[in-house]
């Protein structure tokens, strides 16, 4: 922040001799609005930074002919801003003038056509158009490598973009292909320790996170931070970058407390480097957000996110995408504190602004959609979640190629959804495609293979084919120990998962060993409390089956504390838990205690689940089980 005061401090002293000195319409004029545009810019004043471009541009407009490159470059500057703004569509107005400009005053193969084309590509990338992004960082390589040597820095930056196109689309292979070459291009060109290599080890080890290979993304982005110390100032925002990339990887590995510590370094820069109200601010304070919201302290994620909330609100414009994100973040926390209502008022909100601000087949509404769906799944409106499911599968068909894992996502959404309406033939074809996707998207030890593994465990336990259902938890299991540290929280309901299926075929003591292990981990970190409900029942239900009827009522009245503060009067995981204390109570003979429970499953079954569900057809089972007189 001192840096970028003291720079306006100059510029502007600059500006007011040339204010004395020039006539007003002086091209000298518009190189110090420019200068000043540039500092308020890059300090993420859009707005200020677009007025000093402007009247640069008025200024060369007066003064210069219709076709002078200055013109172009004033553009350039222009739609640069419109880009950081997210207002895509006038962005590439302002670089097709400068385009234009160009094309006729300049060569075909003049490197700065192909500044313009990279800028082009940039904004179509945003708008997640990566065909037409392809289409345009192509051309300005192909001007590049006719102008350049081909070890010229410049032609790393345009490997570089599409690269990070390629990672987009989740083509992973080809993005660290590009990435490697523009790595081994400037790795020649520059010094060992030059600020431009720590760009590159992040961009690969991005590739590598989104891989899910945790261990090489650590080690790549562990160089850049290195690189990053060695060559820059300790408040530098590239240091910043690093430290964040690093907070993810902790962040999913597990280690909340590394996680926390690495983006509290990153908050740290930011807030000395930059003005309170930066977007970057607001970026750090998600991130932050996000490990409290996987740490299942869902009060503090909500004060956290609502923090860059704010600061994006006073950086950028009511239809920025980095508002939808902010909203579906601060949604997704209330849906997990069981506010559904609450979730589902800002997931519209941040459909609203993508719907505004993105092409219509932008991955972004797809997660906006799937979340909504997600609102509804939890709500237990199965038919609802399955609407917004669809809608989010066809955006990502039309924008995504077919073996990209967030199809996998949506794929898997939809097999929850019909899980949970009984309808398992249907919903084991939805996590096989699922699978097939993830085949051809990732290696095989891939942590996402342990959820694919989970749903098919869970589809083939309700079909009653148990000894399948155990080899897919079983498998689900080794990843998730070979990809993730002991004790994380997806181990916990991994274990109960088993333990549940050992319960079904008759194996309580195993289950209560697997059921044990999953609780030991739930009690001793900050579990979903939702994941913790369900252990509790599980082992209930064990003990019951057991016929230890008071160590079984005791899990069971847990379980039912949770789901009853946390979900809806008419949820069907209530009337799972309701069913179970029938059961019980009708085995202890404690038939008026099993007729409530068991009447009140039965009417939220009949609410929520279809006529011929399983379900409804086994709590009406034991209702009549239950003795006439009673």
């Amino acid at each position: 922040m001192g840096e970028h005061s003291k720079a306006l401090e100059f510029y502007e002293e600059a500006l007011k001799i040339r204010d004395k000195a020039l006539p007003s319409h002086h091209p000298d004029l518009a190189a110090s609005y420019n200068n000043i545009g540039t500092v308020y810019h890059n300090m993420g004043d859009y707005a200020k930074a677009l007025e000093l471009y402007d009247k640069a541009n008025e200024v060369l407009k007066k003064t210069l002919l219709p076709n002078h490159p200055y013109l172009a470059t004033s553009y350039c500057n222009i739609g640069q801003v419109y880009n950081n703004m997210g207002d895509y569509l006038k962005a590439l107005e302002f670089y097709d003038k400068a385009l234009k400009i160009r094309e006729e005053a300049l060569s075909s193969n003049h490197p700065d056509l192909s500044t313009v084309y990279n800028n082009i590509g940039l904004v179509h990338n945003n708008m997640g158009d990566y065909l037409k992004a392809l289409e345009f960082y192509d051309k300005a390589l192909k001007i590049r490598e006719e102008a350049l040597s081909s070890n010229h820095p410049d032609l790393s930056t345009v490997y570089n973009n599409i690269g990070q196109v390629h990672n987009n689309m989740g083509d992973y292979l080809k993005a660290l292909e590009l990435y490697e070459k523009a790595h081994q291009i400037v790795e020649k060109a520059l010094t060992p320790n030059h600020p431009d290599l720590a760009t590159f080890y992040n961009n690969i080890g991005q590739v590598y996170y989104n891989m899910g290979d945790y261990s090489q993304a650590l080690q790549f982005y562990d160089k850049a931070l290195k690189v990053s110390e060695k060559a820059l100032p300790s408040n530098h925002t590239h240091l910043a970058v690093a430290y964040n990339n690093i907070g993810q990887v902790h962040n999913n590995m597990g280690d909340y407390a590394k996680a926390l510590e690495f983006h509290g370094k990153a908050l740290k820069v930011y807030e000395e480097a930059l003005p309170v109200n930066h977007s970057h601010l607001a970026t750090s304070y998600n991130n932050v957000g996000t490990v409290y919201y996987c740490m299942g302290d869902y009060l503090k994620a909500l004060e956290v996110y609502e923090k860059a909330l704010k600061v994006y609100e006073e950086a950028l414009p009511a239809n920025h995408s980095h508002l939808g994100i902010s909203y579906g973040n601060i949604g997704q926390v209330y849906n997990n504190m069981g506010d559904y209502s609450k979730a589902l008022e800002f997931h519209e909100k941040a459909l609203k602004v993508y719907a505004n601000a993105l092409p219509p087949n932008h991955s972004h509404l797809a997660t906006s959609y799937t979340n909504v769906g997600t609102v509804y799944y939890c709500m237990g409106d199965y038919s609802k979640a399955l609407e917004f499911h669809e809608k989010a599968l066809k955006v990502r068909e039309k924008a995504l190629p077919p073996n990209h894992p967030d199809l996998a996502v949506g794929y898997l959404s939809f097999a929850a959804c019909y899980e949970r309406m009984g309808d398992y033939a249907v919903a084991l074809n939805a996590v096989q495609s699922a699978f097939e996707v993830q085949e051809k998207a990732f290696e095989e030890d891939n942590p996402a293979f342990a959820t694919t593994y989970s749903w098919f465990g869970r589809v083939y336990r309700d079909m009653k084919d148990y000894s399948r259902a155990l080899l897919c938890f079983e498998t689900c299991l080794v990843i998730a120990q070979r990809t993730l540290p002991e004790g994380h929280p997806y181990q916990a309901i991994t274990y109960s998962n088993t333990g549940d299926v050992h319960r079904l075929m008759g194996d309580y003591e195993m289950a209560v060993s697997f059921h044990r292990k999953a609780l030991n981990i739930a009690e001793n970190i900050q579990c979903n409390s939702l994941e913790c409900a369900t252990i509790y029942t599980n082992l209930g239900e064990t003990y019951r089956q057991m016929e230890d009827y008071s160590t079984a009522l005791t899990y069971f009245k847990k379980g039912l504390e949770i789901r009853e503060n946390k979900l809806p009067k008419n949820h069907p995981d209530l009337a799972v838990i309701y069913h179970n204390l029938a059961k019980l109570y009708l085995a202890s003979r404690e038939y008026s205690m099993a007729k409530k429970n068991v009447q009140q499953a039965v009417e939220i079954a009949h609410q929520k689940l279809p006529s011929n569900h399983p379900h409804l057809l086994d709590y009406q089972e034991t209702f009549e089980k239950i003795p006439k007189k009673f």
